[in-house]
């Protein structure tokens, strides 16, 4: 089993409130749950009305599968352009 857990980290330009960022925060885990078979949470800057950092995780038998997933998450959030990518880290562990 291969686990795969990846930590994205953005920052909001235009943010004046939490209100604001929550409503970004819902989009972003929407749209990748609709789209990508992965668990996908806020994990921090929850008091930080301009960061957003986001916990993503997949399952797998294979490695390169496991990694590919994670990338194509993070390609397709960059890809969204609700907030500025700042920091993504991707740590793969075979079990």
């Amino acid at each position: 089993m291969v686990i795969g857990a990846m930590i994205v980290e953005f920052h909001i330009h235009d943010n004046q409130s939490l209100k604001g960022k929550r409503k970004i925060v819902k989009s972003m885990i929407g749209k990748v749950k609709s789209r990508f078979n992965v668990a996908i949470a806020e994990t921090g800057a929850n008091d930080k009305w301009q960061a957003i950092e986001l916990g993503v995780s997949a399952v797998g038998n294979d490695r390169r599968f496991v990694d590919s997933s994670l990338a194509n998450v993070l390609s397709f959030l960059d890809s969204l352009y609700l907030a500025e990518l700042t920091n993504s880290r991707i740590e793969i562990i075979n079990v």
